[in-house]
């Protein structure tokens, strides 16, 4: 409180405290050495202002450069320009591959076996019987991949006459021109008519199916009553083999003509259709009879032993008899029933009072 009474404002709390310890010989200099670098890059900004260029580097986010400054930019080595290139000069050409890519091992997947455990080729084992493919023809060594593929597609195309292969068509009819027996178009199927004699477009075979289509051995056998024997028979039913669609380690499919099986079937082995709808009656009435036997058998099998149990039952008990007779007494049992009551389901159930059997009892009426 001053003399006149007026209030004064207290001192600091900084006055009390001792004074900061002085800085250090390497706390100047390094002071020194940031202060000279924002001095020069304070310069370096103002001369880039005064000139009207500036760095990419030190634009704000969102700022755009001027036009002086993009077209005094320094492009990038990695720009080619074209127009300055020599003619012929090809820049894919200088690219190298990778070090772990220069090598590479061709492999011929027509030689590789799934063992379940990996692909494996006969090379890798060539004493293992299980990895050379059963009745495929095998490279040879001086052939490439490319070779070898082309070698086989040529094969198939040959086999089929078809691409290259197929037989060449006349304007002009002949007596040796082999035309659809159907349409009369040369675009005859020739695999068709090499196998089974019949010169057939594909668009016939599409639109006469109940002539043409394909049967597969099992339907053959089971639905035209012909055996093995006749349906191997290639001079009496020429087949056409497939790979099997269901596994292909599995023996090809068999395939027949639908109208010489019809053929064959009902001229000359059972002389009509209404002989083979007999004989295929005949067999499934056949069939079932001998299903019948056969559970007519086991039931008496099943009677016969259920019969010996009982009996060896009666006689470890004590004596034998009937079912239903008191073996302990040696007479026979009579059921004495008692009143008929309702189980859950409604209906009525009677109990003996003797021996506890229970017996449902239906009314009708």
């Amino acid at each position: 409180m001053a003399e006149n009474g007026r209030p004064t404002t207290p001192p600091g709390a900084t006055q009390g405290l001792s004074n900061k310890p002085p800085l250090t010989p390497e706390q100047v200099k390094r002071i020194e050495i940031n202060r000279l670098k924002a001095k020069a890059l304070r310069d370096q900004r103002e001369a880039e202002a005064a000139s009207g260029t500036r760095p990419t580097g030190n634009l704000a986010a969102g700022q755009k450069r001027s036009h002086d400054a993009v077209l005094n930019s320094r492009a990038p080595a990695n720009v080619r320009d074209g127009s300055s290139m020599p003619t012929g000069f090809r820049p894919l050409d200088d690219i190298q591959p990778a070090r772990n890519f220069a090598k590479y091992v061709e492999y011929d997947f027509s030689k590789m076996t799934d063992t379940k455990g990996g692909f494996l080729t006969s090379d890798d084992d060539p004493h293992n019987k299980a990895l050379k493919v059963s009745g495929a023809e095998e490279k040879p060594a001086h052939m490439t991949l490319k070779e070898w593929e082309r070698h086989q597609l040529l094969k198939k195309l040959r086999e089929q006459k078809a691409g290259p292969f197929q037989p060449g068509m006349s304007i002009e009819k002949s007596e040796q021109t082999k035309v659809c027996r159907e349409c009369g178009s040369m675009e005859i199927d020739m695999k068709w008519d090499e196998i089974f004699g019949y010169a057939v477009c594909n668009s016939c075979k599409e639109e006469f199916p109940e002539k043409y289509s394909l049967l597969t051995k099992t339907e053959a056998r089971e639905d035209y009553l012909l055996t093995d024997s006749e349906l191997k028979d290639e001079e009496l039913l020429p087949h056409l083999e497939r790979p099997n669609p269901h596994k292909s380690t599995w023996n090809n499919m068999m395939l027949f003509l639908r109208c010489q099986v019809e053929e064959y079937a009902f001229t000359k082995k059972w002389g009509s259709a209404e002989a083979l709808d007999e004989a295929f009656e005949k067999r499934e009435s056949e069939k079932k009879r001998r299903k019948q036997d056969k559970f007519k058998s086991k039931l008496q099998e099943l009677k016969k032993r259920t019969r010996v149990e009982a009996y060896k039952r009666g006689r470890q008990n004590g004596g034998g008899g009937d079912f239903g007779d008191d073996v302990n007494k040696g007479g026979k049992h009579t059921h004495v029933w008692g009143r008929s009551v309702e189980n859950d389901e409604g209906i009525g159930v009677k109990t003996c009072m003797e021996c506890g059997m229970k017996v449902e009892e239906l009314e009708f009426g």
